[in-house]
Parts: structure tokens; sequence; C-alpha cells
């Protein structure tokens, strides 16, 4: 019996090839375990609760792009959250348990709140607080026994877990499984310009990026900053350019590596491969991304019948977490 996943991203826009490794590694996990994918935009909403219009426009977005990279509805369940009511009431029933200090100790709480009110934003509001119950409740509600994660994420998952021993034991009935983490394993792609990726540093290159788009884009990466000339030796080991090439272009690297340390490639000409690299790998992802765009109609397919099944499996587990609550 394959196990199940639940997995999810807040819709914030187009997603950049930060992104993609990710996804990649949700289509090969969907071929091992019974998967749902959730476009969570109540998440979304806790912090861009004053600009409601972008969030609902960015599920089409992210539903493109989930697609475009290998997502296929027909072996998982895509759904959006706030199309499974379910995951509202288990996030309200599991609130009724929660000690007000675990929420207060999860370690990005106070960090994203400095974080943003740097940027000016408030958010020391009562869902930003209960998101990761609301996360939890993500999780629960499918009784999910696995989940995909990065390091960063661990504690995250640590309070799901803490919160399903909590509700089983209080009600002396194993209703949740205490969900593992698989670990994954996703380089780090920085930005173009050395820093982060981020679409607020506008230093990203977009998973539906056309030729022209990503050789824009490539002409703006960081290079060995103490090479001047075209012939001078260069040190790829800070070049942002060469960290691509071992990801995009690993059976040239070592070579295109050699020749940059002789001098005998310019940056010009070694960011021209990487561009086409680039392209050639992103091109199968930009014709499934062109195919449903011009099918529109089976994107609202996709999202209803995601949510039904989704809302089948819900509300087996709200059944079941009623009548152990009384309600």
């Amino acid at each position: 019996m394959k196990g199940r996943i639940f997995s999810g991203m807040r819709p914030t826009g187009r997603l950049h090839i930060g992104h993609l490794s990710v996804l990649e590694n949700w289509v090969k996990l969907q071929d091992e375990y019974e998967c749902v994918f959730g476009i969570v935009d109540w998440h979304a909403l806790t912090t861009a609760f004053d600009n409601p219009e972008e969030v609902r426009k960015n599920i089409k977005e992210m539903l493109l792009d989930w697609l475009s990279a290998g997502i296929d509805p027909n072996k998982s369940i895509i759904m959006v959250q706030s199309h499974v009511k379910q995951h509202a009431e288990l996030h309200l029933l599991l609130s009724m348990i929660t000690p007000l200090s675990w929420l207060e100790r999860v370690p990005t709480y106070k960090d994203q709140i400095q974080q943003l009110g740097k940027q000016g934003k408030d958010i020391s509001t009562y869902g930003f607080l209960g998101y990761p119950l609301l996360m939890a409740a993500d999780i629960l509600v499918y009784k999910a026994d696995t989940v995909p994660v990065g390091e960063d994420q661990l504690p995250h998952l640590e309070f799901t877990r803490e919160i399903a021993r909590r509700f089983n034991y209080f009600y002396q009935k194993e209703v949740f499984p205490e969900p593992q983490a698989i670990l994954s394993k996703i380089p780090l792609l920085p930005g173009i310009d050395k820093r982060k990726m981020s679409k607020s540093y506008d230093n990203y290159i977009a998973m539906a990026s056309d030729l022209a788009e990503i050789q824009a884009k490539v002409r703006l990466m960081v290079t060995d900053p103490n090479r001047i000339k075209k012939n001078d030796p260069g040190n790829p080991e800070v070049c942002v350019v060469h960290t691509y090439h071992q990801i995009y272009n690993p059976t040239e690297v070592e070579d295109i590596g050699e020749t940059c340390k002789k001098g005998s490639i310019g940056c010009v000409a070694c960011k021209k491969i990487l561009a086409e690299k680039l392209a050639n790998y992103l091109s199968p992802i930009m014709e499934r991304r062109n195919y449903y765009s011009e099918r529109p109609e089976l994107l609202d397919e996709i999202l209803e019948e995601g949510s039904k099944k989704a809302q089948v499996l819900t509300e087996k587990t709200l059944e079941e977490v009623r009548d152990v609550m009384g309600v």
C-alpha cells in the first residue's frame, strides 16, 4: 500500500527556476506515493491579506507552473486550499487543544515579523500566529504519513507531529499518524546577482522564460570581479555562471571551468553557451505551459476535480475528528 504525501506552495506569482528542483522532486514522488499537492491560498493571505486579488490571480499561474513542470492530475490530487473547507474546520478544532506557547516558539514567527516589519508590513495578526497550526491541519486532514521538506522546514513538521500526538493522547484514539520527513536535497541556486534568488530582488529567471528572456538574464549574471580582460585567467568558484553550468550543463562544466582558468574562453562566450543550455532545459516546460495556457477550461476542470477528490478524503477525517470531540 502506498504512503500518502501532502505538500503545498503559496500562490505568490509565477515560479522561478529556483523552485524547479522542488517540483521535479514532486514529479518523482507521484509515482511512489499517493500525492496531494495544495495551492495554499489561505497561507498567502496571512501576509498578503491586503492584496487578495493578486492571490486569486496567482492560483492559475501556479497551477500552470506545476503542470508545466510535470505534475500530473491523473496521478496526483491538485487542489486549492480554500476550495476544501475541511482544512479550516480541522484548523479550528485543533486550535482548541493547541497551547499558545507552542505557536509563539515556532522559529520563523518572530523572524518573519521583524523581517516584514522592516518592509513596513504589520503581520502581528491572529492569522499569522496560527499559520503553523493551519499548516499542520493541511497535512493531518489527509492523514499524510510523509512530507517532503527541506531542513529549514523540519521545525514545522515536528510541530505537526506534536499536534498529532497531543490529539491522539487527549481522545485516546489513534486518529492521526505522525508524518515523517523526506529530506529533499535541493541544490541552492543563487540569483543572477549571487544573492538569494527572489522576485523582490528581481534577480530570478522565471520557469516560463523564452530564449530572449533567458539571454537577457544570463547577460546580467555576476562573474569573477577580478577578471578584467577577455584573456585574463578566471576563477570559476566565484562565478554565478559556473554555478549554473554545474546544474544545467554538467557534461561540459569541467572543460569550461578549465578553459576559464586558462583565460581561453571569455565571459560573453561562456554566458552564450549557458543561455542555450538553459533554454534547451526549459523548452519542454514551456511547451507544456503553452498547451495548458491555451486551454483555460482544462485548468478549471483540474482544480474542480482535485477539490472534489480532496473533499472526499478530508471529510472522512473530519467525521472521525467530530466523533471523538463530540461535535
